[in-house]
């Protein structure tokens, strides 16, 4: 880890030698609590890749000793501690449906909620550009509240809402916008890979004060999972040469690709396919597994069990086209699985890949079926690819990861120091 950055030991003295305020304590490590704010314009539930990291951060700050107080639009949260509810938008029936479609609720910014939330915070984390974080910047402002944010969210992610996801000036103006809206007014910016750092800053021609820090895989996916649940997993798989694909069901995932090539595959009837996830494309991939005859289980799985899932797995297969991390990517590879991944320019996960056989053509289910059929062919070849991914993987522990990213919280908190 390198030395502390100045504007961090200056917070740090500066905690010992004038408290911001009545609230102010050590936090576990001995470093000064921080109250922090963490805008969520769509929170949810853990069961995609920005919801888990959302959740990451605010209970690694909560274990740490900090005051954490977050704002999203979740009514199941409403009387929680540490949750300030916001109302939910109304963007009229079409668009509503649109997003309810796709999972999506977003936030409608209640300035007083905002206010209330945000005056007494050293720093504010604003998770995505969305209009609650917008909402949040004058107030913080006002306040002279340093700011933060995370990038979450691909061009993409917005566009496949609006049938515009392969427009390349639909997403440079995407990400124009957000820098004007959010990261132009962020004391850091965390990234999670240079692949999307790089992408952002080509497109808006501007570069932003930032950190990249992997999201991170849990450290429980570094243990293999006990001998009894991998079995029984197995059982349940009758056997078969089984792959699985993590990931929500959604148009970025591009699971279709998957299921049609194991329908083509010599080997189909040999070939159990489990995807995990969840969304709106559940019901066509449904129809699209009856009708192609694939032996598939679809179902959202719980971490806890997707460790027993992966370690009893044959192969990973990575279809997203669009990805700006993926975590379950590297949660697989950990698990001592052999990635095949989707060789998309969009895609972060691409370089996941060690070698020509763990990457396919996008969009081509012949391509990706007989690289399925090279490791089914050759399962020496398999067993070797595994051992290689094992130990040459350069994976971030969740752990490390949030220890970084509270020390960019320390740091913004300390400009405010620093200039008082």
């Amino acid at each position: 880890m390198p030395s502390p950055a100045p504007k961090t030991l200056i917070f740090k003295i500066c905690c010992i030698i004038e408290p911001l305020g009545t609230n102010n304590r050590m936090s576990a490590k001995g470093e000064c609590k921080m109250n922090i704010t963490i805008i969520c314009d769509v929170l949810g539930e853990a069961n995609n890749g920005t919801s888990v990291a959302a959740y990451n951060l605010i209970n690694h700050l909560k274990s740490q000793g900090h005051n954490v107080t977050v704002v999203c639009c979740d009514a199941d949260k409403k009387g929680v501690s540490g949750f300030r509810i916001v109302p939910t938008m109304n963007l009229g029936p079409i668009i509503n449906a649109a997003l309810a479609r796709n999972e999506v609720v977003p936030a409608k910014a209640d300035p007083k909620i905002l206010e209330e939330a945000i005056k007494g915070a050293d720093v504010v984390h604003l998770l995505m550009p969305f209009p609650l974080a917008w909402k949040a910047i004058p107030i913080c402002e006002k306040y002279g509240i340093p700011m933060t944010s995370s990038f979450h969210v691909q061009a993409e992610n917005f566009t496949c809402h609006i049938g515009m996801m392969k427009s390349s000036l639909a997403t440079k103006e995407v990400y124009r916008y957000f820098y004007k809206k959010v990261y132009r007014h962020c004391a850091m910016t965390h990234y999670p890979t240079e692949f999307i750092k790089n992408d952002f800053e080509s497109n808006v021609k501007k570069s932003v004060p930032s950190m990249v820090i992997s999201n991170g895989v849990s450290e429980s996916f570094f243990e293999p999972a006990p001998e009894e649940a991998v079995s029984r997993q197995k059982a349940r798989n009758h056997d078969k040469f089984t792959i699985v694909v993590v990931g929500r069901y959604s148009s970025e995932k591009a699971q279709q690709v998957l299921i049609k090539a194991i329908a083509k595959s010599k080997y189909k009837d040999k070939i159990k396919l489990i995807m995990a996830g969840e969304g709106p494309k559940g019901r066509r991939y449904r129809r699209l597994v009856k009708r192609k005859g694939v032996d598939c289980e679809m179902r959202f799985i719980p971490h806890d069990e997707l460790k027993e899932v992966l370690n009893a797995a044959d192969l990973y297969v990575h279809t997203a086209y669009v990805e700006l991390e993926s975590i379950a990517c590297l949660e697989a590879i950990v698990t001592g699985l052999v990635p095949i991944i989707c060789n998309s320019k969009r895609s972060a996960a691409r370089y996941f890949a060690q070698d020509d056989r763990c990457l396919y053509k996008k969009w081509n289910s012949t391509d990706l079926k007989d690289k399925i059929e090279y490791f089914m062919d050759n399962p020496d070849e398999l067993v070797a690819c595994k051992e290689k991914y094992r130990t040459q993987a350069n994976v971030s522990r969740l752990g490390e990861c949030m220890n970084k990213m509270e020390e960019m919280l320390q740091e913004a908190a300390g400009t405010r120091q620093k200039e008082a």
